[in-house]
């Protein structure tokens, strides 16, 4: 389902580590931007939300949820990329829960789209076995064997 939207749409991104979290976010808009679905601007605007709002992007340790307010600056497509650091991007210091390696970049356009992506990804974040698996994902192989045990 979702995982293989995102293969299938090829936002997806593998990355050994990023040099911080505002690198963590503009790398995992990569996929996002090769194909228009937002700007170089969205980057900054994610970027400017955790700065003003702190790390609020990340839900649980290991896994973060970059994006910006519907409709935001940068975007024209509704989607979601995926993104996985092999080592951990520390967003907080001083929490030692606030980092990540498992990121779902989000960019909402169309409500009602982004709405039905928002209730997939709702349904993996609750699967803790996904979740464990999605942690020693290497590659786009990793990605669609996932897709296949969890959702065919």
């Amino acid at each position: 389902m979702l995982l293989k939207e995102i293969v299938d749409a090829g936002h997806y991104i593998f990355v050994p580590e990023c040099d911080g979290w505002e690198d963590s976010i503009r790398k995992c808009c990569i996929p996002l931007i090769a194909d228009g679905t937002v700007d170089g601007t969205y980057e900054n605007t994610i970027i400017d939300c955790v700065k003003e709002h702190g790390p609020y992007i990340v839900l649980m340790p290991g896994y973060c949820l970059p994006h910006a307010m519907q409709g935001a600056k940068g975007v024209h497509k509704t989607a979601i990329g995926f993104m996985k650091c092999e080592m951990p991007v520390v967003f907080d210091p001083a929490d030692p829960e606030k980092y990540a390696t498992v990121f779902f970049t989000l960019a909402a356009e169309n409500e009602k789209a982004h709405m039905r992506n928002m209730k997939m990804l709702f349904g993996m974040l609750t699967n803790e076995d996904l979740l464990a698996e999605l942690q020693n994902v290497h590659q786009v192989g990793d990605l669609l064997e996932l897709d296949k045990k969890y959702f065919s």
